[in-house]
């Protein structure tokens, strides 16, 4: 089995995560918790996601998007079988906020925006202050990308449990309900 043939196996873990994760961040109003911290942070699902459905010549995808939508048609989309993709997520961990559109396929981030610092506002052209603004912005990044691993590492731990079933009831029942 090559590369390509393994990711399209593997894709639905992607999804499911995201799906799972939105369900979990409108459960408690934004509040998910994350056990390698010991501590919840809040995870919004912005006004953008993209939901996909079928394979090969019958593959569709139905991009929802809008200030005032929160979301509905994917939602709706849901209840026909449509699986998130893509969504646009605001992470807040202390008084730091990430703003970043994730791929479930490939586990790819897009389009991440760091939360503002005191030295991201310097326009000094000092090569040391101009590193230690880049380092801060790789530290601020890598804290994105490892919140976001540390999620879905939750999600594997309880995909692989005996409470998956439970859980799974639960998240199809969230489903149904936004129809």
């Amino acid at each position: 089995m090559d590369l390509v043939d393994l990711i399209e196996e593997k894709q639905f873990l992607g999804q499911e995560f995201l799906l799972w994760l939105w369900y979990k961040s409108e459960e408690r109003g934004g509040a998910v918790m994350v056990p390698e911290l010991g501590r919840e942070i809040l995870v919004v699902f912005e006004k953008h996601m993209l939901l996909e459905y079928g394979e090969g010549e019958a593959h569709e995808k139905l991009v929802c998007r809008g200030l005032m939508t929160e979301l509905k048609e994917a939602r709706a989309g849901l209840v026909l079988g449509k699986k998130p993709e893509q969504a646009r997520i605001r992470l807040e961990i202390d008084d730091h906020e990430w703003s970043l559109t994730f791929k479930a396929r490939l586990y790819e981030f897009q389009s991440v925006r760091l939360p503002k610092t005191e030295t991201g506002a310097g326009n000094s052209e000092d090569p040391a202050e101009v590193e230690g603004r880049l380092l801060d912005q790789i530290g601020l990044y890598e804290t994105a990308v490892r919140t976001m691993d540390q999620l879905f590492r939750a999600f594997l731990d309880l995909r692989c449990s005996p409470q998956w079933p439970e859980e799974l009831g639960r998240v199809q029942e969230w489903v149904r309900k936004g129809s």
